[in-house]
């Protein structure tokens, strides 16, 4: 695919940031700040739900996997927002509604390109649950997207119109929030576009790495961090955070 999914694609500009030494000194990689903790930080997971685990009608490789280190980094936090993928049946991202498409295959909807996908996370199914594994009882706050039938929500934040916001920036701000640590499934589709917004929201954005699993669709994965870069999101492991 030659966008993503209809938007303007930027070149990757590559490099290494270095900090310039006076004198003979050498020039030293310039070290990532870890994020803290604390009351205006929340962590934010992306659609760990049945269907994006193995099992699962679209099921991420690995996604159950994400479930005990998201449980370790919850315990951390006193804020957590889940988001939940939450369709109607028949919705417009559907392949099965499509006469002679396929899932994977790209159509263009009156917003722009969409990903064709299997049936999935079909409000009130076993497979819109999330993951039984999942323990966030202090979780404040489930976000559902999707639930409009035509048209797609990929974003924590913004619908794929690019216009339709699900509230999720006003609750935050109104919690006081600054930083979002952002957690789930899958890397390179719903925790991407989530980032993204979060960073455009004006939020301080972190992705912790080894807290997601991706589709990886033609190159999806490396678009995703790139994107994600270009907006200033910091790609994490859990290890970084502290507090």
């Amino acid at each position: 695919m030659a966008d993503r999914f209809g938007f303007d694609r930027r070149e990757l500009i590559a490099g290494a940031t270095v900090l310039a030494a006076a004198g003979n000194a050498k020039a030293e990689e310039t070290p990532v700040d870890k994020p803290v903790i604390d009351e205006r930080t929340v962590l934010l997971v992306v659609d760990v739900q049945n269907d994006f685990c193995p099992g699962g009608s679209l099921a991420v490789a690995g996604g159950d996997e994400v479930v005990p280190v998201i449980n370790a980094l919850a315990k951390r936090f006193p804020h957590v927002v889940l988001t939940q993928d939450w369709h109607p049946p028949g919705h417009s991202s559907f392949a099965s509604i499509h006469p002679g498409r396929k899932p994977f295959e790209l159509v263009q909807m009156p917003y722009g390109g969409q990903v064709l996908w299997p049936d999935h996370c079909v409000q009130g199914t076993k497979g819109a649950e999330f993951h039984a594994g999942l323990d966030l009882p202090h979780a404040q706050t489930v976000i559902r997207k999707g639930y409009r039938r035509e048209v797609d929500s990929y974003s924590g934040f913004v619908e794929a119109d690019r216009r339709t916001s699900t509230g999720l920036t006003g609750y935050l701000r109104e919690r006081g929030i600054l930083r979002v640590v952002i957690a789930g499934l899958a890397t390179d589709f719903c925790v991407n576009w989530t980032a993204q917004d979060a960073a455009r929201a004006g939020f301080e954005t972190y992705v912790v790495e080894d807290a997601c699993r991706a589709i990886d669709l033609e190159g999806s994965l490396a678009r995703a961090w790139a994107e994600m870069a270009e907006l200033d999101v910091t790609r994490i492991r859990a290890s970084d955070l502290r507090g």
